[in-house]
């Protein structure tokens, strides 16, 4: 039997509630499955830690992560204790990039059993793999000067490599989907680096003669989204873009509390992290309402990651199972609690 140890990190808020939800059910189908099992390792670290510590997670967290297969976080965030920046770059993003989890992965589809708020949904199932460790994101750039003449200046930097790695990851998932890759770009206004995006993703698609593509610049694919997201299949996007497209992806499902996310090392060199996409809602921590069901899919995402797509499998068709039957919490329209759906997503398990 193969044992994971896998870190886990509740966060903050909800986090601290939908992250043993979803290890209950990550236990059950583990057990129904008896060739693996998973050995789970806590650590209290979040703004919580930040407020007694002084510090999102110990110096020596990284080199203590690195010890595990994979790391299972909730949400992170209490922006009327702790500032947005220090809580997301001293924890998520500290992660992500001394972690090298150069890939994120998040799947937007409409689940049976839950009503998206477009009037012709169609089926939709996209799956936006987002360039996660540079970009518009990257720490380059400053402030000078004060008054009227201070300047901000915010540097997107693009390698080839970040590039084309998270290009080529996106045409081998279009390989076991449905053989489509959209490239998001916007370089008809960004002058530099998304004509060097588009020249990188030419020269890729050269490599998968069988993977047809497109093209489109972010403010019409966000349009797309809406008007037609069955027309697309695999998205990959540039870390900003990516993030905007993936949180409108959550929109057009029916709730962003109910979308998944994978920080993955591809290389499998460090741990991977599977996160929700949802914030830490502290208006509801703790009452026994929050959606599970982000933390849950989450936990498919890792047994995916591991190898056991057939698990995943079963978890995602007893969410949809669960949800057909109409047990779903507050924020999808439901009248049910946490534990209420939980409990019926290891019903629908056996």
């Amino acid at each position: 039997m193969k044992l994971y140890k896998i870190a886990v990190i509740e966060g903050d808020g909800i986090g601290k509630e939908v992250v043993p939800a979803a290890i209950k059910v990550l236990n059950a189908v583990a057990e129904m499955d008896s060739t693996f099992k998973f050995e789970w390792t806590y650590f209290p670290w979040g703004c919580d830690y930040y407020l007694q510590h002084g510090e999102m997670m110990p110096q020596d967290g990284i080199e203590t992560l690195k010890q595990y297969d994979q790391i299972f976080l909730g949400a992170v965030g209490m922006p009327e204790l702790v500032p947005d920046h220090i809580s997301l770059w001293g924890l998520l993003i500290k992660i992500r990039r001394e972690m090298k989890q150069a890939i994120n992965v998040r799947p937007a589809k409409l689940l049976k059993g839950l009503e998206s708020p477009l009037k012709n949904p169609n089926g939709f199932n996209i799956t936006v793999v987002r360039e996660n460790s540079e970009g518009e994101y990257s720490e380059s750039g400053g402030r000078i000067h004060q008054g009227q003449d201070e300047i901000a200046m915010q540097n997107a930097v693009f390698t080839r490599k970040a590039t084309e790695r998270a290009m080529r990851y996106a045409f081998e998932l279009a390989k076991s989907s449905r053989g489509h890759v959209t490239s998001a770009t916007k370089s008809n206004g960004l002058t530099y680096s998304m004509p060097f995006w588009d020249e990188v993703f030419t020269e890729v698609k050269k490599d998968y003669p069988d993977i047809d593509t497109a093209v489109n610049h972010i403010d019409a694919l966000a349009a797309f989204f809406v008007m037609k997201p069955h027309a697309f299949d695999v998205v990959v996007a540039s870390n900003l873009f990516g993030d905007i497209l993936t949180d409108l992806g959550g929109a057009i499902m029916g709730s962003i509390g109910i979308a998944p996310a994978a920080n993955l090392n591809i290389e499998r060199q460090f741990p991977s992290m599977f996160e929700p996409v949802h914030g830490s809602a502290p208006d509801i921590a703790g009452k026994g309402i929050a959606n599970p069901i982000g933390q849950i899919w989450t936990g498919k995402m890792m047994l995916d990651f591991l190898g056991h797509q057939e698990a995943g499998k079963k978890v995602l068709e007893a969410i949809e199972a669960t949800l057909e039957k109409g047990i779903k919490t507050g924020d999808i329209g439901g009248h049910s609690t946490m534990y209420e759906v939980v409990e019926e997503i290891l019903n629908q398990l056996q």
